[in-house]
């Protein structure tokens, strides 16, 4: 069992780089009872300086009690107009597996939408690759029980410019839109979907 961890690198600076190095060390503990952590940005530093554009990139780390792996992929935000509901009430993502098997099989479910929202036990989780704000015209709000718990959504949770709650497929209406975030999508880059257009079936 590999796990991985994905973190934004742009212009010399890693994203929110502590929250990644907290959910990687609590993974080590849980997965493989490790007692020691990793210190990321020591391990990061010198690979990073080899990188001199402005460009944005992937920081991809695949790890088991140690580090297997480091590598630096340049990275174009998606463009998410569209979005599906797909059960699945046996998925179990609660850490960032390499093994991306069981979503990329609900994926296949997808149709002409541009992604999925995976609904389990009758409340909506996250989507394929990100979680999901949901925008009443008041205030921000983050299913109380996402698939992963998110680098970028736990940022946010610490500013209290989101709230957690649970939303239901028939609780959609009272949405305007759902914005998706993840380690590479920041809040402000602002990677929405209208409510209407996510499909039922």
């Amino acid at each position: 069992m590999q796990i991985l961890e994905t973190i934004r690198f742009e212009q010399g600076e890693f994203s929110n780089i502590i929250f990644h190095q907290n959910r990687m060390n609590y993974s080590r503990q849980i997965l493989f009872n490790c007692k020691n952590d990793i210190n990321l940005i020591s391990k990061l530093q010198n690979l990073s300086n080899k990188i001199s554009d402005s460009k944005l990139y992937k920081c991809r780390i695949i790890y088991k009690s140690e580090v297997k792996k480091i590598e630096f992929i340049p990275y174009n935000i998606p463009e998410i107009k569209s979005l599906k509901l797909v059960p699945c009430d046996e998925i179990d993502y609660n850490h960032k597996y390499l093994d991306r098997e069981q979503i990329n099989n609900l994926l296949a479910n997808k149709g002409e939408a541009d992604d999925i929202i995976i609904v389990k036990n009758g409340l909506i989780t996250d989507s394929s690759m990100a979680n999901l704000l949901f925008y009443n015209g008041e205030q921000w709000l983050s299913p109380t029980f996402p698939l992963l718990k998110g680098t970028q959504r736990a940022k946010l949770l610490e500013q209290e410019k989101i709230q957690v709650a649970d939303i239901r497929p028939n609780d959609l209406h009272n949405f305007q839109k759902v914005r998706l975030v993840n380690a590479m999508i920041r809040f402000e880059d602002e990677v929405d979907v209208l409510t209407e257009n996510i499909k039922t079936q």
